[in-house]
């Protein structure tokens, strides 16, 4: 935890105002509370959706099993995975008035506020919105996970003069992303990487849209309302816009041997280094383990390895000299190899990040549903925290009303 003093030109505290020091935390090192949905393990490297680790699910396990183990805590049998794919395909659709007021949008509008203000339309629409039991939210986090992706590859489509394209029952939640954003089937072996890239952005505890949503869950606001305030969350630049950064900073680059000068430019003006370095490992994410092979097979299926290479002589260069000029190692997360892996398929640079959302939405879910309905003793408590009021401006006295002809 770090602070910083209020002072005058020299550093050191206002004598006449006798500030105190401003917190600036971020919360870090604080526990908010107890989750049986996943577990960050930073220092080991590991990640755990339920007591599973992420290596086997993304290797063993498609993204329906995922979702169905973080919102019913148990992987499914046949019989309930092929029960849960059939309701998927029931609420993909989205109904025509949402669609109709995307066409309203400006073509240039950010897709990440496309799929946020989406959000309440999708609650307009919802029959069990009022209705607030455990029950109704899992049917309508249900319905949002199956949608999120058809709002977003409509809007792919809207957006280009395009009309949507219908989901089809042939194909699960990655497949028929890819099948409604460019109206063709998808290449098996595209479908299988797409699967496993939304397995390892379901779900990574309490992060910032996460809690976001969990917040607003504390407050029993219905599902939809805590959705949009994740979906903001995640726009940021440092949560779910580091992977758009992550290749801007390759582009801009442009080539493998202009990699150390970037490297050396970046670190002697204090700049980042995008997609390295993490609020929670100390040890590279384990998930940017598992997308760098597949970054460098859709390179090779491209025809054009020079982004996965970029990304690669990028880590190399990095690490060696943060190890020598900063004195310390600095992992890789997860941003940096799902950038190169995600061109490398032809998606749009500003759908990564919706992307993530139509991915994470699993785990927003699964956090709401912890959070006004687990069984716990005590029961989850509305959150609010505390702050340090730093505003004296007129001293130690109250300040007084001025009449605005003195002012």
């Amino acid at each position: 935890m770090t602070e910083k003093s209020a002072g005058g030109a020299d550093g050191a505290p206002d004598a006449a105002c006798d500030t105190p020091p401003i917190k600036d935390t971020g919360l870090r090192g604080l526990v908010i509370a107890s989750t049986k949905v996943s577990n960050v393990m930073g220092k080991e490297g590991k990640l755990i959706y339920r007591g599973y680790r992420i290596e086997d699910l993304a290797i063993n396990a498609n993204f329906e099993e995922v979702i169905h183990l973080l919102l019913y805590e148990k992987l499914p049998s046949k019989s309930e995975l092929a029960a849960f794919k059939s309701r998927l395909n029931r609420e993909r659709p989205v109904p025509d008035a949402v669609l109709d007021a995307l066409r309203t949008r400006p073509s240039d509008s950010l897709p990440m506020d496309i799929l946020q203000a989406a959000v309440p339309m999708l609650a307009n629409h919802d029959p069990d919105v009022s209705e607030a039991t455990r029950e109704a939210t899992l049917r309508m986090g249900t319905r949002l996970i199956a949608r999120f992706p058809t709002v977003l590859a409509a809007w792919e489509r809207i957006r280009n003069g395009l009309d949507p394209v219908a989901p089809t029952p042939d194909l699960d939640q990655s497949g028929n992303f890819l099948y409604m954003m460019t109206g063709k089937m998808p290449d098996s072996e595209v479908d299988h990487f797409f699967d496993i890239c939304l397995t390892l952005h379901a779900e990574h505890s309490f992060n910032a849209s996460t809690f976001a949503a969990r917040e607003v869950a504390s407050t029993q606001a219905h599902i939809y309302a805590a959705v949009a305030a994740a979906v903001g969350s995640l726009s940021g630049a440092l949560h779910g816009g580091a992977n758009t950064r992550v290749m801007k900073m390759l582009r801009e680059i442009g080539e493998k041997d202009r990699v150390k000068d970037y490297v050396d430019r970046q670190i002697q003006s204090g700049g980042k280094i995008m997609g390295l370095g993490h609020a929670v490992y100390d040890v590279d994410d384990p998930r940017a383990r598992i997308l760098a092979p597949m970054s460098k097979r859709m390179g090779e299926r491209s025809g054009d390895l020079k982004w996965y290479e970029i990304t690669r002589e990028l880590e190399r260069e990095a690490k060696a000299a943060f190890k020598e000029k900063k004195g310390r190692d600095i992992p890789v997360n997860v941003d940096f190899y799902s950038a190169s892996l995600y061109y490398a398929m032809g998606i749009p640079i500003d759908l990564f990040t919706p992307i993530f959302a139509i991915s994470r939405i699993a785990g927003w879910v699964a956090h709401v549903l912890e959070e006004q309905y687990a069984d716990a003793a005590p029961k989850p408590m509305l959150y609010r925290p505390e702050s340090d009021y730093v505003g004296d401006y007129c001293g130690p006295d109250e300040c007084q009303w001025s009449p605005m002809d003195k002012r």
